[in-house]
């Protein structure tokens, strides 16, 4: 015989006036209610209850009444879960319906009067709650027990925890939806309070999978709030926090892990890439954000844009948020917090190779889960980042001795992996030693040493403990290198692409004007595919990064306590810096500066990102740092933050941070010219393989910062001061790549501009230029756009120079006028006047002379300008003589057309008389020296400069080649090459050995040949005086 169903009795109620129930009655109504089963057949048919038949039948045989009481509670429970009848409530559902009605009977016995009773009810009741949670836990981790059910929903959890966490919106334009599951209240709480790991974590394991599927492939606008406040909720309950960690792709370890594995394997990995960045397409989550928000976005409303700003950057500090809440539950929870830190390891581990500059997206993550881990991390050292007196705590020894990261090969500042090395290896040595002494004097009460404090070891692994704040910065700041600061990258290369493609289809619809072919048609159509894909990627990335400004404020806080703790490593914000690098400082990688500097750059170019925030410290690092080869290596590096100067210059600058940043900044009032000269000159040799074509990039930020502060007074002054103290230090080697910089450049663009203008003849041809193959023409037109570029790159580099010569010679003369520089200062000047007013000046005139940056005009009054400066400044009158003597470019006629020039330009006519001046005095110097040369003769080949063949004047022999040269002549050459010219020997002017030998042969010729000059002058004076004496006798005989 089987149990049936059979109806419950509708008309018992506790509140009635009929006689009274006894408790036992009582008991029975409720567990009748909560489980839905009767021991009685009825007359009324209800399909909800369960007639337990045979239950009955066994009960009776016992003797016992057919009444339901706590000691038949369970067995009535299993008899009815192992009913399998068509129709019947699976057993997940009863159990959850068996919880509620508890529940809800619960509410119902509060209302009894006698106190006995209801306690005596409300145990009842607790009972059932606890046997209803007890045996779904059974079901859900032995689902076969009570037989089988076709619905995955009701043999789990998830659906019920949703709705337990659902709120009323949980997605862009969505409402959250259970499926009409709904949670009882407590049930959840109780199903996990009271059991253990063990029971729970086949449980655990499906719901967690189930959990990660959910969100799999779901975007910034897909419903992952729902999953998300699950997993909040779950680890926040130990045991579950447990299963977590526990659970076999908490980390996966099968044979091809790799970060994109990882990503979308491991339970927390899709959670973290729900995003709006784009990614590889097969692993595309929808909805697609680019596409709903950002299409045809160009005909779009401003307000529109905005809204979808404002959405993305909601939802996504939402994500945020909530992921920093589990991260941090499970850090805290000592049972956890060692798993969740070697997960991030992984993560970080398994994806180094984001750091390439082609990354291969099926084996790292994509940018949007390291963008995401990048906002919790920062948020995770919120509490040290607004305390910086907690940077104690971070240990520099943690790069070298920590496995967990192996930070040991990265690229360092500036030592090289074989310096890290063997450093470490002293330092152990000296670590072993110093223990070795503590243990020997302190017996078994060995003390602390402070290398043991430096170096914290496990006594129980022999591995190294940091406290948790240390293991957070580290990992933090390579999730930024590998994240925030890669989408920078990703972001600028983005917009370069979408640059160069809207040029191309600038182009294409130029052609197709002059006549359209299909192929033409194609490329149109393909190029404006793409562009409105780049143009919706942009849009994302701006939504994402750029429009949250709290992000790049933590982010901003997080280098500043970077540098503030680097500086730290080498004594503080003080100058001059130590003359040796310390160890701790010359190991840290390189990436922690480069990218404080990239982060700097990013953020300057986004308005107002940087107001409100605090940048001395930056300023300081930048000042200490970027001059300083012996601590940072690299001189790229060293130049980016000139870059990074440059964006804060107050006519440049978006943020009203920097309005006065320079202005009232004590290290910067002394350091910052001396520095930025010094680079200057540092630049010129970085061991790039491009490094000459790179110099006039950086020297360019480097001008344009110069050129500001020569405006602002303090900074002149000290600009002024360094040219007085380093007139033949670092202010000479200035002073000379400024001028190499300057003749090459402008030498190229002008030859460059004859170029161009024979291209120009050739297109203007029209008739010949159609007859050339269409190959050669665009060829030939790609290569005239080409030239047009570089000439107007190279003349506004060449215009920056000439200006910084002329500013600065108003004021600072005397290093242009030292005997090494000051013939080498003429012959620029006089080769620039030949260009500007020679007599093939009408070669250079152009239709638009302004769109190449070429001003004429401009740059003959700067060079008229520097002229009249020197003039002003030349105490010994050396500067004719140097000018008459540049046998190249020197024609005294040059002065005279200038003046005239300048006359017409209607510039000032004091300046314009003194260069006329100058100009005669040069002609008398050019006489003079034809009358010295006439009168020194044929000189002997020993007495001649080898490199200038000019006749020496103070000799100087090189230590390494043994061959002597004119110290002035060596002088030269060494400021801008310190080798031997003969033999590339290492060679400066301190080891060259004055050869007072042959100085003094020398010195004897000349006097020798002006003596005999003299004699001869003599000689013919008394032949002509004699002759007329003669003459006049016989005019008078």
């Amino acid at each position: 015989m089987e149990n049936s169903l059979f109806p419950p009795s509708t008309s018992a109620l506790m509140a009635t006036k009929k006689p009274q129930k006894t408790p036992s009655e009582f008991e029975d109504i409720i567990l009748r209610k909560i489980f839905l089963i009767s021991l009685t057949d009825s007359a009324q048919n209800d399909s909800k209850i369960v007639y337990l038949e045979m239950t009955a039948a066994e009960i009776l045989s016992e003797d016992r009444p057919l009444v339901l009481n706590r000691d038949l509670m369970e067995r009535i429970l299993i008899d009815r879960l192992s009913i399998q009848s068509v129709g019947i409530e699976p057993p997940f559902l009863y159990l959850i319906g068996c919880y509620r009605r508890a529940y809800e009977e619960g509410r119902k016995v509060g209302s009894i009067k006698d106190q006995n009773l209801r306690s005596e009810m409300e145990l009842v009741i607790k009972q059932a709650k606890k046997l209803s949670v007890s045996y779904c836990r059974i079901h859900l981790g032995n689902p076969d027990m009570f037989g089988s059910s076709n619905s995955n929903d009701e043999k789990s959890l998830l659906p019920l925890i949703f709705s337990e966490v659902s709120s009323t919106i949980d997605a862009f334009g969505g409402t959250s939806s259970v499926s009409g599951l709904s949670c009882p209240p407590g049930f959840l709480e109780e199903f996990f309070k009271d059991s253990d790991l063990d029971s729970l974590e086949p449980i655990l394991k499906g719901l967690y999978e189930d959990l990660r599927a959910s969100v799999l492939k779901v975007s910034a606008l897909g419903n992952f709030q729902q999953p998300l406040r699950a997993l909040m909720m779950l680890v926040s309950i130990p045991n579950c926090a447990n299963g977590l960690v526990n659970h076999p792709w908490w980390i996966p370890r099968t044979t091809y892990v790799n970060g994109r594995v990882i990503e979308m394997t491991s339970i927390l990995g899709p959670f973290f890439h729900i995003s709006a960045l784009p990614d590889q397409s097969i692993f595309k989550s929808e909805p697609d954000v680019g596409l709903q928000c950002f299409s045809e976005a160009s005909t779009r409303r401003p307000a529109d844009l905005l809204s979808s700003f404002t959405t993305i950057r909601t939802v996504m500090n939402n994500l945020y948020d909530g992921l920093t809440e589990v991260l941090l539950a499970l850090l805290k929870n000592t049972d956890t917090r060692e798993s969740v830190l070697e997960y991030l390891a992984e993560v970080i581990k398994r994806n180094s190779s984001r750091s390439h500059i082609q990354v291969d997206p099926l084996s790292c993550a994509s940018s949007g889960m390291f963008v995401n881990l990048s906002a919790v991390m920062l948020r995770l050292c919120d509490p040290f980042l607004s305390n910086l007196t907690k940077r104690d705590k971070i240990d520099p020894k943690y790069v070298f001795y920590d496995s967990r990261l192996d930070l040991r090969g990265l690229t360092a500042l500036h030592a090289s992996s074989e310096e890290v090395t063997a450093w470490i290896d002293k330092d152990n040595s000296e670590n072993r030693v110093l223990q070795s002494q503590e243990a020997t004097s302190s017996g078994s009460n060995t003390g602390v040493s402070v290398l043991s404090k430096a170096k914290p070891m496990s006594s129980c692994a022999g591995k190294p403990k940091y406290p948790f704040i240390c293991e957070c910065f580290f990992m933090t700041a390579r999730v930024l290198n590998l994240g925030l600061l890669k989408a920078f990258s990703d972001f600028r290369h983005l917009v370069q692409d979408l640059s160069r493609c809207e040029e191309t289809l600038s182009t294409f619809k130029e052609m197709q004007g002059q006549g359209a072919s299909p192929q033409i048609e194609m490329d149109i159509a393909r190029l404006e595919k793409e562009i409105e894909l780049y143009s919706q990627e942009k849009l994302c990335f701006e939504a994402q990064i750029l429009r949250d400004g709290a992000l790049v404020q933590r982010a901003l806080s997080f280098y500043r306590l970077m540098v503030v703790w680097l500086v730290g490593l080498v004594g503080g914000f003080k100058m001059p810096l130590p003359s040796e690098c310390p160890m701790e400082f010359a190991c840290m990688p390189e990436h922690f500066v480069e990218d404080a500097m990239e982060l700097l750059l990013f953020a300057s170019r986004i308005p107002k990102a940087l107001d409100g925030f605090f940048l001395d410290d930056f300023l300081n690092f930048i000042i200490m740092f970027m001059a300083s080869p012996s601590y940072i290596r690299n001189p790229y590096l060293r130049a980016k933050m000139v870059e990074v100067l440059n964006c804060w210059m107050p006519n440049r600058s978006a943020s009203s941070a920097t309005a006065t940043l320079f202005e009232g900044h004590q290290l910067s009032l002394e350091y910052l010219v001396r520095n930025l000269l010094k680079l200057y000159v540092d630049i010129e040799f970085t061991g790039s393989h491009t490094q000459f074509y790179d110099k006039f990039n950086i020297r360019h930020n480097i001008a344009e910062l110069l050129e500001y502060l020569w405006q602002v007074p303090s900074h002149r002054n000290v600009w002024r001061q360094i040219a007085r103290e380093e007139e033949k230090g670092v202010y000479l080697n200035f002073l000379n790549f400024l001028i190499n910089d300057s003749i090459y450049l402008l030498d190229e663009s002008l030859n460059k501009i004859h170029e161009l203008k024979e291209m120009e003849a050739e297109m203007s041809n029209s008739a010949e230029w159609e007859q050339r193959p269409p190959q050669e023409r665009q060829e030939r037109t790609r290569r005239f756009h080409s030239q047009e570029n570089i000439i107007r790159i190279d003349m506004k580099l060449a215009n920056e120079d000439v200006g910084m010569l002329a500013f600065t010679s108003e004021q600072i003369t005397a290093p242009f006028l030292l005997p090494e520089m000051v013939e080498r200062v003429a012959n620029m000047l006089n080769y620039f006047l030949l260009q500007l007013v020679g007599p093939q000046r009408k070669a250079l005139s152009l239709k638009d002379p302004e769109k190449y940056e070429f001003r004429p005009k401009q740059l003959l009054k700067q060079i008229v300008d520097i002229y009249v400066h020197l003039a002003r400044g030349d105490e010994e009158n050396i500067f004719p003589t140097a000018i008459s003597k540049d046998g190249r470019s020197y024609n005294e006629q040059l002065f005279a057309a200038a003046a005239d020039v300048m006359r017409k330009i209607g510039e000032d006519g004091r300046v314009i008389q003194e260069f006329v001046e100058l100009g005669a005095k040069a002609k008398v110097a050019a006489s003079e020296a034809m009358d010295i040369e006439a009168a020194l003769g044929d000189i002997p080949d020993e007495f001649l400069d080898p490199i200038q063949y000019t006749l020496m004047k103070d000799p100087v022999i090189l230590p390494s080649s043994r061959i002597t040269v004119d110290r002035p002549v060596i002088q030269r050459h060494l400021l801008s090459d310190n080798s031997d010219p003969f033999n590339r020997s290492y060679l400066t002017q301190d080891m060259v050995i004055p050869n007072v030998e042959l100085k003094a042969r020398i010195e004897e010729f000349i006097k020798s040949q002006e003596l005999k000059k003299y004699g001869q002058v003599m000689d013919m004076e008394t032949t002509e005086a004699t002759l007329q004496t003669v003459s006049g006798k016989s005019t008078y005989s």
